[in-house]
């Protein structure tokens, strides 16, 4: 017989939000006022999920509100090509030093720029304290470089300098600009291993044209930010993911249900509990549920102290928006250990926006006054 030694826990939450984005902001809003108020590290908290692309969003909020993360068992979207090679033009517009970032977008597309070019590129600017972009506009590095590598690399530095310029003055038209006058979704037709690949290649780089939009543009809570503090944001996130050891990094997880096996976690959410995400529809038009059925008590049994369900009234799948039902596997459970959020109390939309306004502005103020502390 299977028992816990810490007792009876705590009774179990079903959060609801009304679409996916929703649903990564609430988990996210929670999470931080957790951590604040029971003073936990970020690494007792696991985000689960049936599927990888369930991630992403989840990524987009937890970023914008500097809590650090780790994917585990997929791939982090800000570690996808495509995405690194559009930070890496926005780089060099916030940091013309940065030569890394220019070596990186230099021949991405091709622009006929070869070695040769780049070494005596990088010969004269290394003579002159220089970095490779700034280099490129000095009127005597014509007597160093000639013909078509010549005329290809000054062509490139002198529009993205034009790019530069517009940033300063329309940010969110100069980032519009610079996707559309590399043609790069032309490049990824022409470099992947298929249109579908280069469709949802493209796709990740209007997401994140999109999040870079909301937070240069920003809302009732968020002021405007510059290109430069959006650039710094998600840099920051790649050199983490470059950086030391993860297992010592203070991170919330991020996985599938399949790779939390054997790992618990003192406070979990399991987020998309609902019919044809667990169970998958797949197995729903299959009859074969069981294997579903033992995922969700996979998920159920990572948590030691907490665990929180999440799902949406409404989500996108396949372009479509759809009113999924609840998960049959929340109604299995045991009802009166479980927290319904329609039970509570009903408000109006106008009472919600303004309770959910003001939660979120103290959690960013309680957030900005620790920072400011360290």
């Amino acid at each position: 017989r299977l028992f816990s030694e810490l007792g009876y826990g705590a009774e179990l939450k079903v959060l609801s939000a009304n679409n996916e984005e929703h649903e990564a902001e609430r988990v996210t809003g929670e999470l931080i006022a957790h951590h604040f108020v029971n003073k936990t590290q970020y690494k007792d908290y696991a985000i689960l999920y049936r599927g990888n692309h369930q991630s992403r969003v989840f990524e987009k909020f937890l970023m914008q509100n500097r809590i650090p993360y780790k994917i585990s068992g997929g791939t982090s979207f800000f570690s996808r090509p495509e995405i690194k090679d559009l930070l890496a033009y926005l780089r060099v517009l916030t940091n013309p030093d940065d030569d890394s970032a220019f070596l990186r977008i230099v021949n991405t597309p091709k622009r006929e720029i070869g070695p040769a070019t780049l070494q005596k590129l990088g010969e004269w600017a290394m003579t002159r304290n220089k970095s490779l972009f700034t280099a490129s506009f000095d009127m005597g590095l014509s007597q160093k470089l000639t013909g078509r590598g010549y005329d290809s690399l000054t062509r490139f530095t002198h529009w993205l300098g034009e790019i530069q310029r517009l940033a300063e003055r329309e940010p969110v038209a100069a980032v519009r600009d610079l996707i559309h006058g590399i043609d790069y979704e032309s490049w990824l037709y022409e470099t992947s291993p298929s249109p579908k690949a280069a469709e949802m290649r493209m796709k990740n780089v209007n997401q994140l044209f999109s999040w870079m939009t909301e937070m240069l543009e920003g809302n009732e809570l968020d002021e405007p930010m510059t290109l430069t503090q959006v650039v710094t944001r998600f840099t920051l996130r790649d050199m983490m993911e470059r950086g030391e050891s993860e297992e010592e990094l203070d991170q919330v997880q991020l996985m599938t249900l399949h790779a939390s096996k054997g790992l618990e976690f003192p406070y979990v959410y399991m987020v998309g509990m609902e019919e044809g995400f667990l169970p998958h529809q797949s197995s729903i038009d299959e009859d074969n549920i069981e294997e579903e059925r033992r995922l969700a008590y996979v998920g159920i049994t990572r948590a030691q102290k907490e665990l929180t369900f999440t799902l949406c009234k409404e989500r996108r799948q396949y372009g479509e928006l759809v009113r999924p039902e609840p998960s049959r596997f929340l109604l299995e459970l045991p009802q009166d250990d479980l927290i319904w959020e329609q039970e509570r109390k009903v408000v109006s939309a106008e009472e919600r926006m303004q309770k959910g306004q003001s939660h979120l502005a103290n959690l960013k103020a309680m957030m900005a006054a620790k920072r400011a502390k360290s």
